[in-house]
């Protein structure tokens, strides 16, 4: 088994590209031996999903693309990064019970840690940001994609 795999895949900051992103990632994680359709999996999809849906939101425009970079480490460690242009890191927003938006982070925050992982952000050096979560891989990996 490989120490290293990793996946990237460039989207147009568009609505279109959330669900792109999502089955993007659905299909390296099972290339890499996380069947569909589980609950990790479905985790997995939903925090991709609000990642990338805030990538396109909370950019006002500034980032025309978003890249998801996905990586397993040494079998050990699946980090997924959404990295755009935008300066400003991404902040919890006050989010009414009626809204139906205003929660992505809390979302975020939620299910990486009831996975064990976490949520960090790094600057890039083109003055954007990654937004990272980390989680414990327990499956083993069974292809290089």
């Amino acid at each position: 088994m490989a120490d290293h795999q990793e996946a990237t895949v460039t989207l147009p900051s568009a609505p279109g590209s959330v669900s792109t992103a999502r089955r993007y990632v659905a299909e390296v994680l099972a290339d890499w031996g996380l069947p569909g359709g589980t609950d990790a999996a479905e985790t997995v999809r939903l925090i991709v999903s609000e990642l990338a849906t805030n990538a396109v939101q909370h950019t006002r425009g500034q980032s025309p693309t978003f890249t998801v970079d996905v990586r397993l480490d040494r079998d050990q460690q699946l980090r997924i990064g959404v990295t755009d242009s935008h300066p400003r890191f991404p902040r919890r927003l006050p989010a009414a019970v009626q809204q139906d938006n205003g929660r992505g982070m809390v979302i975020i925050r939620c299910l990486t840690a009831e996975y064990g992982g976490r949520l960090f952000f790094t600057p890039t050096s083109d003055g954007g940001k990654t937004v990272w979560i980390s989680l414990p891989w327990t499956v083993p990996v069974s292809a290089e994609r």
